[in-house]
């Protein structure tokens, strides 16, 4: 996920130039397959991919729950690929023909927008969870300090989910923000984790995209360090979801269904 090489520094004040060893955060492909059939490559971190494929295809609707699963088979090296099987009797190409997102690109610093998100069924989860704002606070103030690959390089994304407690489920890295939050859905998803009690923390902007994956899994409440966008409003209204911005510097900014949050 980091690896270090070597740059030539320049003070700009000073004028000194140093040649200095820094870290970088990678960038590959992954490739993604539902049985054989292909699904999308994905430039991601080259960590956590057997969770970021689950945790995709459960965020985007391909799949309805890991119990569809049969196997997660990746293959790195020089074919870079993860192919989740489905169990006997679900029809994958179905799935992705109906996704409408065949053979696609996914890049890192856009993710998965795309008009399709605004048409079809809209997921809406219920309304109860309750969670209270200084532990949405703590929980997103901890994201600086959990995040190590952030402060080695400056170039990653940070995603995690909490129960409504506090309690840390799951937390991963990623240069793509909406893949951070693809990685922790596959690994609170493949550890059982019901989506209902917890909520989701992000140190991306809260975008459409990212409030879609979270309502498709069922979570209710999404903080961020960052902004919300107007599309992730719009999609928060939709679908229910509590948006939860700027969440720094002893405040926070609630965009849609406040109930949710306790003072």
């Amino acid at each position: 996920m980091v690896r270090q090489s070597d740059i030539t520094r320049v003070e700009l004040q000073s004028g000194n130039i140093q040649k200095i060893a820094d870290f970088i955060a990678e960038e590959t492909p992954l490739h993604l397959f539902v049985n054989n059939t292909f699904w999308a490559t994905i430039l991601c971190s080259p960590d956590n991919l057997k969770e970021l494929a689950v945790g995709h295809l459960l965020s985007e609707g391909v799949l309805k729950s890991i119990e569809e699963i049969d196997e997660v088979e990746l293959k790195e090296n020089q074919e870079n690929a993860c192919y989740v099987k489905l169990k006997h009797g679900i029809k994958a190409e179905d799935r992705v023909k109906l996704s409408k997102l065949h053979s696609r690109v996914i890049p890192s610093a856009c993710g998965s927008a795309s008009p399709y998100q605004y048409t079809g069924v809209t997921p809406r989860v219920p309304l109860t969870l309750k969670v209270k704002a200084q532990v949405i606070f703590e929980s997103v103030k901890q994201l600086n300090f959990k995040a190590l690959g952030f402060r080695q390089t400056g170039g990653l994304h940070v995603a995690a989910i909490y129960r409504a407690d506090g309690s840390l489920v799951a937390l991963a890295e990623d240069v793509g923000r909406h893949n951070a939050v693809d990685k922790v859905i596959g690994m609170a998803a493949l550890n059982n984790v019901r989506f209902d009690e917890c909520f989701l923390a992000s140190s991306g902007r809260l975008s459409g995209d990212m409030t879609f994956k979270a309502a498709r899994v069922g979570i209710q409440v999404i903080a961020s360090l960052a902004a919300a966008l107007s599309s992730g409003i719009e999609a928060a209204e939709k679908t229910n979801v509590t948006l939860v911005g700027f969440v720094r510097g002893k405040r926070l900014n609630i965009y849609t269904v406040p109930q949710r949050v306790i003072f």
